[in-house]
């Protein structure tokens, strides 16, 4: 009996280990952290050529933070997949609630398909290798099995699970003896030691039947929360939206806890929990150091990064986004530089970026810092904030070909609007007229009005803000594209 293979990518998590390049409304799974193409981009394609052996559905189904829905829908557009299903959670409940949220809707869509849920923000460079282990893990999700993907640990590593397997069948997969939560390093020297450990990858294979059954006798509360979010759920183009109330009322569990540890102990069940080895360049990038690890390296093991120079560095990460970052006689340094932010760090103790950006979000002024970056991305494009002083704030704002942001009113500033590059559709009030390059306009406080880019080239625009509100929420929205709520642009 074969199956359709679904791939369901988890696109949650805030990556803020990643800080400052990964924030709460731009995390890591959106970034081109490796080359040209975003972490989301790679995953999504990873299952590329494998189609050939393995019955596949042609496009994969995301579950995502609702904050995110257009970043994800946008990066699908990138690599050419257009209407997706974008499943989205109202708020993050862990991998558990995701992928039984996944399953309920694949089961609509298809027949009873093997779901191979990957997290969005892990690095894979030897496919091939990665293709061969799915295949063997196919065979048995198909069968009823659930199935987990552990990495052969290559040093006694302490920022990872580890898996505890036994003997293995025919097909090279191993029978799931127990989860090890992040250990000690005497620990993980021992588990290393002993040859029959690997790290906890976070991957999963299961028939979406076998994983709701398997849901429902080891969380039913998880199940009860989900199944009620998804059958009142709502269609907004490619985008699935779960009742938000009762999805809320989800314990937040992750899919290890809340089933696959408890499998082997729950023989009655009848779903055996397998291993697979996975040997294929595989990484989480959870930390500054990892990504050190697999950046190329100048000969004294240094990864430079945009517009950086150095002398006498050994060892260390330096990246640049906006401006020129020297280094002189660094050891063991991570450097990251963002348009308002810098971090500087051991490289030995980038673990402790995450309690940093707690120290943030909790600080007076430290939560726009970890929230979002100077620059904004919108469904229309994005903007860039310059400048801001007191009663004025200069933005720089760009407008995607045949974009539109919402029709508005600003009750507490007014704008200046002056074209730099490309034509602009201005609405204002009952007026609509067009502006060219070195044109401008004034909206004043309380009309409404709209911007709009009708042609075929980016749209780019300064705009200059002034009054004695200038956040995001000062907006009244009259008509929207994108069904945003009221706030933000």
């Amino acid at each position: 009996m074969s199956a359709l293979l679904l791939s369901v990518v988890l696109c949650g998590g805030s990556g803020t280990r990643l800080w400052p390049l990964s924030r709460e409304t731009y995390p890591k799974q959106f970034l081109a952290l490796t080359d040209e193409i975003t972490m989301l981009q790679h995953t999504v394609v990873r299952l590329k050529g494998l189609a050939d052996r393995i019955p596949q559905a042609p496009k994969p189904l995301l579950v995502c933070n609702e904050q995110h829905r257009f970043l994800a829908a946008s990066q699908l557009l990138q690599i050419g997949l257009e209407q997706c299903t974008i499943l989205l959670e109202p708020a993050g409940r862990n991998t558990a609630p995701a992928l039984t949220l996944a399953a309920l809707q694949a089961s609509v869509e298809h027949d009873d398909p093997v779901l191979l849920a990957m997290p969005a923000d892990h690095m894979i460079t030897e496919s091939g290798a990665f293709h061969a282990a799915v295949e063997r893990a196919y065979s048995a999700a198909i069968r009823g099995c659930m199935v987990t993907f552990g990495i052969v640990a290559v040093r006694p590593e302490t920022g990872y699970g580890y898996i505890h397997y036994g003997q293995s069948d025919e097909a090279g997969l191993h029978a799931v003896q127990g989860f090890m939560e992040k250990p000690t390093a005497a620990q993980a020297r021992c588990y290393l030691d002993a040859g029959d450990h690997l790290w906890n990858s976070g991957l999963f294979m299961v028939r979406a039947s076998v994983w709701l059954r398997a849901i429902a006798a080891c969380r039913p509360d998880i199940l009860e929360a989900c199944s009620a979010a998804m059958r009142s759920a709502c269609r907004d183009v490619d985008f699935i939206r779960p009742v938000a109330d009762a999805f809320l009322s989800c314990p937040s569990d992750s899919i290890d806890y809340a089933v696959m540890e408890r499998l082997p102990i729950m023989p009655s069940l009848g779903i055996p929990a397998l291993v697979v080895p996975l040997d294929a360049g595989w990484s989480d990038l959870g930390a500054w150091d990892a990504l050190w690890d697999v950046h190329d390296k100048d000969e004294r093991d240094n990864s430079l990064s945009g517009n950086v120079l150095q002398r006498h560095c050994d060892n260390s990460l330096l990246m640049s986004s906006s401006r020129l970052v020297v280094g002189v006689g660094l050891e063991n340094m991570v450097v990251i530089e963002t348009p308002d932010a810098v971090l500087v760090a051991d490289k030995r103790q980038t673990q402790e970026v995450k309690q940093m950006v707690t120290l943030l979000a909790g600080s007076e002024n430290g939560q726009t810092f970890t929230r979002s970056h100077r620059k904004v991305h919108r469904p229309w494009g994005w903007y860039d904030s310059l400048d801001r002083g007191e009663r004025f704030q200069v933005k720089r704002i760009v407008v995607n070909p045949g974009a539109s942001l919402s029709l508005q009113m600003h009750n507490h500033r007014a704008e200046h609007w002056v074209v730099v590059k490309g034509m602009a559709e201005v609405t204002r009030d009952e007026q609509c007229f067009f502006l060219n390059e070195n044109e401008s306009t004034y909206i004043p406080r309380g009309h409404k009005h709209r911007l709009k880019n009708p042609g075929k080239f980016p749209l780019e625009i300064i705009e200059i803000q002034s009054g004695d509100l200038l956040s995001e929420d000062d907006i009244v929205r009259f008509d929207d594209a994108y069904g945003r709520v009221t706030r933000g642009r």
